[in-house]
């Protein structure tokens, strides 16, 4: 996924109230941007990170600018708009790059599916095989062991939709279609995953549970710029 022009950068003075974060230029000017992430964004948004930046052309938005990357105090660089992991997921399929989903002759998405009104990332479908439902989740959070571990974790914090989202992929393969469930990787300090049991203990055992059950578990690690963001690598996903 290429940004519509190189990213702008400065430094964060703060994320607050969920969707925007305060940045500094470097001539001291400060602006409000917003921050397309509902997350806690742990290790990921804290003063004096650098942070890059894009700007919209669209002149009835209250906030024009929006944080599109954040480098940590180990120079790592995060992608911290969530939307971005559908988008570089969706181009990598589209292009054979993840082998595991490659080949399907149809990829839909925001499909409803399940029991619990839910909307499936993308559905694969092709007439010589199964329909593949694929669960995009993004993943930022890196343990703060020292020295680094690369050990990265998701979610970071407890999420009933992420618990539906499991439930429902389950529902599908036990309806006898396959199910995916895709850790996007947008954190360079990452090179593991790991569901976060510390964080949300329910998740963690219902994606055991669901790993029991046939549904697939994929971990693939972005490469990021201020240019670019693309899906470049496949990384170990540790049960």
């Amino acid at each position: 996924m290429k940004f519509a022009k190189p990213l702008q950068q400065a430094t964060l003075i703060k994320r607050y109230k969920r969707f925007l974060a305060d940045l500094r230029l470097a001539d001291g000017s400060e602006f409000t941007a917003h921050c397309a992430n509902t997350g806690k964004m742990t290790g990921c948004a804290e003063p004096d990170f650098n942070a890059f930046y894009s700007t919209s052309d669209n002149a009835k938005r209250k906030y024009p600018h929006s944080l599109e990357l954040t480098q940590n105090q180990f120079q790592h660089l995060i992608c911290v708009n969530t939307a971005v992991a559908n988008k570089v997921v969706e181009e990598a399929i589209q292009a054979d790059m993840i082998s595991e989903l490659s080949g399907y002759q149809q990829l839909q998405s925001e499909v409803k599916y399940g029991q619990e009104n839910s909307r499936i990332d993308f559905l694969l479908s092709d007439s010589n095989r199964p329909n593949c439902y694929v669960e995009v989740k993004s993943v930022t959070l890196l343990s703060q062991d020292s020295p680094p571990t690369g050990q990265g974790y998701f979610p970071d914090a407890q999420t009933l939709r992420g618990q539906k989202h499991i439930r429902e992929l389950i529902e599908m393969v036990e309806q006898g279609h396959r199910a995916v469930l895709l850790f996007a990787v947008l954190h360079e300090g990452i090179t593991q995953v790991s569901a976060a049991k510390h964080i949300d203990e329910k998740y963690a055992k219902l994606l055991t549970e669901a790993i029991a059950k046939g549904v697939e578990v994929l971990a693939y690690k972005a490469k990021i710029s201020a240019k670019e963001i693309t899906l470049a690598e496949k990384v170990t996903f540790i049960p």
